[in-house]
């Protein structure tokens, strides 16, 4: 996301309308905010992440989710505090305006009236220039979710990351850190990777179940075809998964192939001896 522009009005210690040129800012690089407490360093940022999200840290100046205290007490009464950010996300160029609860007084008779806070949203073509989408609060706020890939703490923690806060952010449990960098730096096909190679790890697994239980079929066949002598069998086979059992089988067999040659060449020579016999006795 590149910030290009921040307009403020009537918001914090801000009475009137400011604006902030962050294009300018940057054209020498990195820039810096400073000036006395007070001068309204936070305030322009609280701004940037009431723009996009509607809110700013709860915990900050005991502002309210709506945004109702967010207005100057310097303020003039008919000025309505607004919030306006131009900026580029995902190759988008978008401008959104916020206006919290506006309270003034009525225009005829005595007393007050309240506003109901106001959301806009602009998208910039080179072509028509600024254009109006029509969204309701939740679907802006919906939509620019989703471009920033970061709900409003998460951006509040990792982008902003409020005065104070840096300590609660690394003392984080290991699953929300987790959560966090992984949508920060979109891990997901990492993730997605992870989640193939184990899913290729169990089918491998089960193949290997499958032919281990082949194999000491096979040994429990060839311990009965062979019925090699009791000092010449090489004892029990290692168990399903184990990764000496298709050496043992193929030990086992090479001995009972050796076992059946003898036994055969014993066959052959009786059977030549007993030809014989019967050739002398003719």
């Amino acid at each position: 996301m590149r910030l290009h522009r921040l307009t403020v009005t009537a918001f914090g210690p801000f009475a009137g309308t400011q604006t902030v040129d962050f294009d300018r800012l940057a054209e020498a690089g990195l820039f810096l905010l400073h000036g006395a407490t007070g001068a309204g360093k936070t305030s322009l940022l609280d701004a940037v992440c009431y723009a996009l999200y509607g809110v700013v840290p709860g915990h900050r100046q005991g502002v309210s989710a709506q945004g109702e205290k967010l207005r100057s007490d310097h303020a003039a009464p008919g000025t309505r505090t607004s919030v306006t950010l131009d900026f580029t996300v995902s190759g988008r160029r978008l401008e959104i305006t916020r206006q919290p609860p506006f309270v003034r007084a009525k225009k005829r008779g005595t007393g007050t009236t309240t506003e109901k806070a106001l959301t806009t949203l602009r998208a910039h073509d080179p072509a028509r220039g600024w254009t109006g989408l029509s969204r309701t609060h939740q679907e802006i706020g919906e939509e620019i979710r989703q471009l920033l890939g970061l709900s409003s703490e998460q951006f509040c923690q990792v982008v902003l990351l409020p005065q104070g806060q840096f300590a609660r952010f690394l003392g984080a449990d290991t699953a929300d850190r987790a959560l966090l960098l992984r949508q920060l730096f979109d891990t997901r096909r990492f993730f997605e990777i992870e989640t193939h190679l184990r899913e290729r790890k169990a089918e491998t697994d089960e193949a290997v179940r499958h032919a281990d239980s082949d194999l000491l079929a096979l040994h429990h066949r060839i311990a009965q075809a062979a019925a090699l002598p009791r000092d010449e069998v090489p004892g029990q086979p290692p168990a399903a998964g184990d990764p000496a059992l298709p050496e043992f089988v193929l030990t086992h067999a090479a001995l009972a192939r050796a076992h059946a040659r003898e036994l055969l060449d014993i066959a052959r020579l009786r059977h030549q001896g007993a030809e014989t016999a019967h050739h002398a006795a003719s």
